[in-house]
C-alpha cells in the first residue's frame, strides 16, 4: 500500500489529479445539501482539507471556510484552487484533528473528508482514544444547532458497500456511541482514459486496485463512501 503520509507531503499536485476526477456525478454535493441548508451564512471548518476536495466544492454556499491540514503543501494546493476560482472567503491553517487551531463555538458546519480514518484506522494504536478526542473537539467547534459530516472509504473498486475491515470498528463506533446517522453514496472516478485510471489508481491505492483497473479495462473506477452527519447538542 502507498504511504499516505508521504505523498501528502511531496506530491501533493499530483494527489489532487486524482481527486479532480472524482464524483463527475455530483452526489457529494448533492447529500450536503440534503443534510445541510445550502446555501447559507455558514461558517464551516473542513477538517483534514487536503487539496481543497470540500473547501472548494462549499466556497460558493457558505460564508466562510478554515481548512486545516497536516500538511502545509496539500493546503498550498488548496489555496491556489481556491484563488483561482475566485474565491476570498477562506483561510488555511496547518492544524491536528486531535487539537484544531480555532475557538469554541466557531463552526456552523464541520466536515471531514477521508481524513480522520488515518488516526482510528485499527490499525493504529489508542485509534479509540483518538477517536473520542476527535470527537470532543467537534463538539467543542460546533455551536448550537450546527452540523458534523464525515465521509470515509466505503469501498473502493467496489459497486456496493464493501469497507475496509480495519475501518469497520471505527465506523461503528460513529454510530453506536457516538450517536452518528448514516448513509452511503457512489463517488466514481471517471479519468481521461484507462491508461490514466491505471496510473493514479497505482500511485494511490496500490497495485491491487490498478491491475483490477488494467484487467477490466475501467476507465470509471466505482467507489462508495460512506457518510456520517450529526448535530451534537452544545453544553
Amino acid at each position: 500500500m502507498p504511504n499516505h503520509d508521504l505523498i501528502y507531503l511531496t506530491e501533493a499536485e499530483r494527489y489532487d489529479r486524482l481527486i479532480a476526477r472524482m464524483d463527475p456525478g455530483g452526489n457529494i454535493p448533492r447529500v450536503l445539501r440534503k443534510l445541510v441548508p445550502l446555501p447559507g451564512e455558514l461558517q464551516m471548518l473542513d477538517m483534514g482539507a487536503g487539496t481543497g476536495r470540500l473547501s472548494c466544492l462549499l466556497a460558493p454556499l457558505v460564508k466562510s471556510i478554515l481548512a486545516t491540514d497536516a500538511s502545509p503543501p496539500m493546503l498550498e494546493v488548496a489555496a491556489a484552487r481556491l484563488t483561482g476560482m475566485g474565491w476570498a472567503n477562506w483561510k488555511t491553517r496547518c492544524g491536528s484533528h486531535l487539537s484544531v487551531p480555532a475557538e469554541d463555538q466557531s463552526f456552523d458546519l464541520i466536515t471531514a473528508g477521508w481524513t480522520l480514518c488515518y488516526l482510528t484506522s485499527a490499525r493504529v494504536e489508542g485509534w479509540e482514544a483518538h477517536l473520542e478526542q476527535i470527537m470532543k473537539e467537534i463538539h467543542r467547534l460546533l455551536r448550537p444547532g450546527g452540523t458534523a459530516v464525515i465521509f470515509e472509504n466505503f469501498g473502493t473498486g467496489a459497486e456496493l458497500p464493501d469497507p475496509p475491515d480495519f475501518l469497520t470498528p471505527y465506523y461503528r463506533l460513529l454510530e453506536t456511541k457516538y450517536g452518528f446517522s448514516h448513509e452511503w453514496i457512489r463517488t466514481d472516478y471517471h479519468f481521461e482514459s484507462q491508461e490514466e485510471a491505471e496510473e493514479l489508481t497505482r500511485f494511490f491505492f496500490g497495485e491491487e486496485l490498478a491491475e483490477k483497473v488494467r484487467k477490466e479495462r475501467w476507465q470509471t473506477v466505482p467507489e462508495c463512501a460512506g457518510v456520517w452527519w450529526k448535530r451534537p447538542t452544545v453544553d
